[in-house]
């Protein structure tokens, strides 16, 4: 795990190079280097964490032939692809998976992808060709953004090293705005700037050198598999093809020449994470819990799982002042305004895992690919209901439930309810799953709040495909969630928090095979007679038993609403007031209002909005935008 970073311009400023690398010093505390190849007009740069091969042979940004590479992740399968890659031939100096991505390339170019196995971000300048190439994993664990404007063009794994460059401007995106107002986060491919982008997961970009114009090129997409259905299994099959996939993923992510740990909070993933890997191991896998004093603490689950396990456990019980601690300082750790609250916790316990490992496996992607989430089951009826009206895209009839929903409160859970479900109906049917399964559509409060620019165009890469490609809602909603709440929002959120603390974070769920596998088996698997996640939690009751299992789901829970009423009122008395609100995003009189609201503990449903605004304001004016 590290940060990389390069520039093309005409100054070839190594210096700057090294500013950038500097910025990204968390990311990679244990090795920086910045190198120029004046022939290209490219400078690379690495802020190298050493997780493999040690030794200071494996420093980048490193060469083969007429390659250079600079790469950010673990390729986990690269002992299996340098054996391959010797019988054609090749000979290796190191035992760094950077390598084997270099001869990988030369031999296969970009259809190398196709062979690993792992998270990676990685850049690959091609003296030959003279061309760059930068390349983003399939589920978009690894962070890659992009700069161009006036054949400048610069990447870097975080934004924050882009404002070393003296060329970098701070233009704020009000699309990207919207988003995050729409989301809690900016989603793929925006970012909060102009002239700057996310890669998207699964997609490689293509800079030539002479021309200075770029292409950008999907290498794999989830869809193909959800729309390409395994035939005739059964759910016994099914389970134990998928236990092997699960073995062979989670032990992939035990490579590693430095101490590995696991998350574990007690719910299913976690603890599948950890019971499948505890079962082939006789040393203790060492296990890390953060609880809380009160309220959802599932530490002392936990505990009684990791004893039941024999793991090396650690757990710390975090006080309301540690949380309230961080989140002042929370949008630091976030390039762009960024709302999820879970990333205090998530916070706290990588500085928590840091003392004792230098990986974490973090068992994110489980409520997606399996359907875990308790939204999921009320998907499927409101969708039958919607389907009374398919075919029919009215305007007329979104207003009309609108004028319905104005007879109720102003802010009243009854009037956004229906004003939502009236909302959708001014868009096509085949939209409505992805609306319904995301509660993305701006809602009658943030229309409210917010000025006309929140009526933008839901964005068009979220509608890429219709009900009827899928074989039902469940599947849809799965499939949006993966796409765009999982790496926009929980990858995001674990990859700052681990690497803040120069922690190489690693995600066992998300190994392509897995989806590929779960998206092909039918929905009833995964979501079947009312039991979500049902396919995954019948591999871990083979592990664990059930008694120690069943609990309500709960999942990080913050006390956001309560503490922005008492103990960080400060903070929006000094964020959210109308000298420091900019009125061409906010309704300043309805945004004070809705302030209002909160203190007067009349805006519970909606109080994440304030919390949006929030962040929002405290990222711009810690930037001094």
């Amino acid at each position: 795990m590290c940060g990389i970073c390069g520039i093309i311009d005409k100054s070839l400023s190594v210096e700057v190079g090294k500013k950038m690398v500097q910025a990204l010093y968390h990311r990679g505390p244990d090795h920086q280097e910045t190198k120029a190849y004046p022939e290209t007009g490219c400078v690379l740069g690495h802020a190298r964490l050493s997780i493999l091969d040690l030794s200071a042979s494996a420093n980048q940004p490193m060469e083969y032939g007429e390659l250079a590479i600079v790469f950010n992740g673990e390729i986990y399968n690269f002992r299996e692809i340098r054996k391959k890659l010797e019988d054609l031939g090749h000979r290796f100096l190191l035992m760094s998976d950077t390598e084997v991505i270099l001869h990988a390339y030369a031999q296969w170019g970009i259809k190398c992808v196709d062979e690993f196995i792992g998270m990676f971000a990685f850049a690959i300048l091609d003296r030959a060709q003279q061309e760059l190439v930068i390349v983003r994993d399939r589920a978009g664990v690894k962070p890659l953004y992009f700069y161009l404007k006036d054949q400048t063009f610069l990447f870097a794994s975080e934004m924050k090293a882009f404002y070393q460059h003296p060329e970098f401007s701070k233009d704020i995106d009000m699309k990207a705005v919207a988003l995050f107002f729409k989301y809690g986060s900016i989603p793929a491919p925006y970012a909060i700037f102009r002239n700057t982008q996310k890669l998207m997961p699964g997609h490689y970009l293509t800079y030539s050198l002479k021309s200075h114009k770029f292409t950008i090129k999907k290498y794999w997409d989830v869809m193909d598999y959800f729309h390409n259905p395994l035939p005739d299994i059964s759910y016994h099959e099914a389970k134990e093809e998928l236990r092997k996939i699960l073995l062979s993923a989670f032990r992939y992510r035990m490579v590693a020449d430095v101490p590995v740990g696991v998350f574990m909070s007690g719910g299913y993933d976690s603890v599948g994470v950890t019971a499948l890997l505890q079962s082939g191991l006789t040393e203790k896998l060492k296990t890390f819990t953060i609880g809380f004093p009160s309220g959802n603490n599932e530490a002392p689950a936990a505990k009684a799982i990791a004893q039941h396990l024999g793991t090396d456990h650690t757990e710390y019980i975090c006080t309301h002042e540690d949380c309230k601690r961080i989140i002042p300082d929370l949008q630091r750790y976030y390039d762009e305004p960024f709302a999820d609250d879970s990333a205090v916790p998530t916070l706290l316990l990588s500085q928590l895992a840091r003392k004792q490992v230098k990986v974490a496996l973090s068992a994110d992607g489980g409520d997606e690919i399996f359907a875990g989430y308790r939204r999921y089951a009320g998907i499927a009826p409101v969708m039958k209901k919607m389907e009374l009206l398919r075919g029919v895209k009215s305007k007329a009839l979104s207003r009309m439930g609108m004028m319905f929903g104005n007879l109720f409160p102003d802010y009243s859970f009854i009037h956004e309810k229906i004003s939502y479900f009236a909302r959708s109906l001014s868009y096509e049917s085949q939209y409505r799953t992805a609306l319904i399964s995301e509660g993305a559509a701006a809602s009658n409060v943030e229309e409210t709040v917010f000025r006309k620019f929140m009526r933008l165009d839901y964005p068009e890469h979220m509608f890429l495909f219709s009900d009827h490609d899928f074989a039902d809602a469940i599947a849809l909603a799965t499939a949006m969630d993966y796409i765009n709440y999982m790496p926009n929002t929980i990858l995001v959120k674990v990859d700052r928090a681990t690497m803040s603390t120069s922690l190489e974070g690693r995600e066992p769920l998300l190994d392509h095979r897995i989806i590929e596998f779960a998206a092909r088996i039918p929905s009833e698997y995964k979501f079947g007679n009312g039991q979500l996640k049902r396919i995954y939690k019948d591999i871990i009751y083979d592990y664990v038993p059930k008694s120690l299992m069943d609990r309500p789901k709960t999942g990080f829970y913050m006390p956001t609403e309560e503490w922005m009423r008492n103990d960080l009122k400060f903070l929006l008395e000094e964020y959210i007031n109308s000298s420091a609100l900019d009125e061409e995003i906010f309704n300043i009189e309805n945004t004070l209002k809705l302030k209002k609201l909160l203190y007067d503990g009349k805006l519970t449903h909606k109080a994440r909005i304030v919390w949006r605004i929030l962040m929002f304001q405290m990222w711009q004016k810690n930037l001094n935008i």
